[in-house]
């Protein structure tokens, strides 16, 4: 009985978004290539169970990085924050830019760029490989077009529409104003979007 509906709680992806995430920036630490950070990336990235991480597999995929060889050994997967693992030695790290700058000295710059990319509701992958930051992958999931459309007829029936996500705040808040949503919850792990 949608009568007595009066919030409705959606979880952004894959919802309100199509849950096809995008690479759309690639941002390089000096001395880094383009092909290194996407090796690097690709074979981290393998074994997450992450969406986001898709986007990473398919770019390298077209870039050809991923036809090399790369085992990764020693994975782990720090939920909320990111992933480590060790190939040919090198210890490699992805995640979030609190995770990886424990470990790797992030530019003032590089965090302006990730704020100014976060703003434009893509997500900011920071990698780092012996503890030298080498650069940032901007991953998108796009808004599905009749997202806007379904949040509006919603409200028209007077429901109060929650889009609930485990991105941070900016990304999420980018994402919300262009769906319509009257209210974002951001940063819930998965297993905290139940008692949201």
């Amino acid at each position: 009985e949608t009568g007595k509906t009066e919030i409705v709680a959606l979880d952004k992806t894959g919802t309100i978004t199509s849950g096809e995430p995008k690479v759309t920036d690639l941002l390089l630490a000096d001395g880094m290539t383009e092909h290194e950070l996407l090796f690097f990336a690709n074979a981290l990235e393998k074994k997450s169970e992450h969406p986001l991480a898709r986007a990473i597999l398919a770019k390298a995929e077209e870039n050809g990085e991923a036809e090399q060889k790369s085992e990764i050994t020693q994975f782990q997967a720090v939920p909320g924050n990111g992933l480590s693992g060790k190939i040919g030695g090198a210890e490699v790290l992805g995640g979030n830019l609190n995770y990886i700058g424990q470990y790797s000295e992030v530019s003032e710059e590089m965090k302006r760029q990730a704020e100014h990319l976060s703003e434009q509701g893509k997500t900011p992958l920071f990698f780092s490989q012996n503890g030298t930051f080498m650069g940032i992958i901007a991953v998108a999931d796009v808004i599905k077009e009749d997202s806007p459309r379904a949040v509006k007829e919603l409200q028209n029936m007077g429901i109060h529409v929650v889009m609930l996500t485990g991105d941070n705040e900016r990304t999420a808040k980018a994402i919300g104003a262009q769906a319509g949503v009257d209210e974002v919850i951001a940063g819930v792990l998965p297993e905290g979007k139940e008692s949201v």
